[in-house]
């Protein structure tokens, strides 16, 4: 029995030993972009040696992993299984392989993060120029966290860390607080009610564009207004990226946090007005998995964020 046992472990050493470690690397590729083309640009494969590496691939696991399909390429059962511990497996690699140090200058790392709505139109462009003054080869790579499972992205390490209103979801992450703001009401140069004193009676009567886009709760005013035994009258839903342009040509007011409603008015004709009723604050926070905590790389694009938000 002890003879068996120790052949049978024998074996397992041997074969992995014989297993190329490059071929992980594809599959995580493909399991990311689900097309061999993209997966190929990203970790600079030709297509024929990207097609080789994953028919070895197969070969070796015994099972077809991926199905090409119109919409790409679909993982089978077993590469959804392998997936996860495999993507945290290497990235755990690629931070225990980096240099202890950090020099931005010299560095052409990579960088993914996740961001909301607010932190894509106050924070990415002052972000964007930070770093590349700091770090010119350094990648960015902004993402709408609101099309992302962010607890499974920061977990598997495809996201390095995340800017928005999500409070941590567990023990394993960190936060640091960015930015409170209060809402305003933004309308048109010369609108009709720019020039006067809101009531609650004037709110109600003024036609409301609602940000379809935007996961901010602002169902305080109307709670305000019922108070008065008064309503709002929302007279157009629609996102953030056509708000300003409907403002400007229409009578329409919306209620926006402070930073968003200045970056609206820099850039377009448009008035910020404070509104008659007592607002609640907006918070954002940077987000992000604690096993990076005192990787340096990851402290100095933290720090980067965190004296951007500062100067805003």
């Amino acid at each position: 029995m002890l003879d068996w046992h120790f052949h049978r472990r024998y074996m397992f050493a041997m074969n992995w030993g014989a297993f190329d470690l490059n071929l992980l690397i594809v599959f995580d590729a493909v399991m990311q972009e689900r097309s061999v083309t993209r997966a190929g640009s990203r970790i600079g494969l030709s297509q024929p040696a990207m097609s080789h590496a994953l028919n070895r691939l197969r070969y070796m696991l015994k099972d077809e992993l991926f199905i090409r399909t119109p919409e790409g390429m679909v993982p089978t059962p077993r590469a959804e299984t392998l997936a996860q511990p495999l993507r945290s497996a290497l990235s755990e690699m690629q931070l225990a392989l980096e240099p202890a140090a950090f020099d931005p200058a010299a560095s052409d790392r990579r960088f993914a993060l996740a961001v909301n709505n607010y932190a894509a139109v106050v924070l990415a462009a002052p972000l964007v120029a930070a770093v590349s003054a700091a770090a010119p080869a350094v990648t960015l790579d902004l993402r709408p966290s609101g099309t992302l499972d962010i607890v499974d992205r920061l977990d598997r390490g495809d996201l390095d860390l995340t800017v928005g209103g999500m409070a941590s979801p567990g023990e394993r992450f960190a936060t640091a607080p960015l930015f409170e703001d209060p809402f305003v009401m933004v309308m048109r140069r010369g609108h009709p009610a720019s020039g006067r004193k809101l009531t609650a009676k004037a709110v109600a009567a003024l036609p409301h564009l609602d940000i379809s886009s935007s996961r901010e709760d602002t169902s305080f005013k109307d709670r305000w207004l019922a108070e008065h035994g008064l309503a709002r009258r929302i007279a157009l839903r629609a996102p953030y990226l056509s708000a300003a342009a409907i403002l400007v040509q229409s009578d329409l007011v919306v209620t926006l946090s402070r930073r968003i409603a200045q970056e609206f008015v820099r850039n377009h004709p448009l008035v910020i007005c404070k509104p008659p009723y007592d607002s609640p604050l907006v918070r954002t926070v940077m987000l992000w998995h604690r096993r990076l905590d005192r990787h340096p790389a990851h402290r100095w694009l933290r720090d980067v964020v965190l004296s951007v938000a500062k100067s805003l």
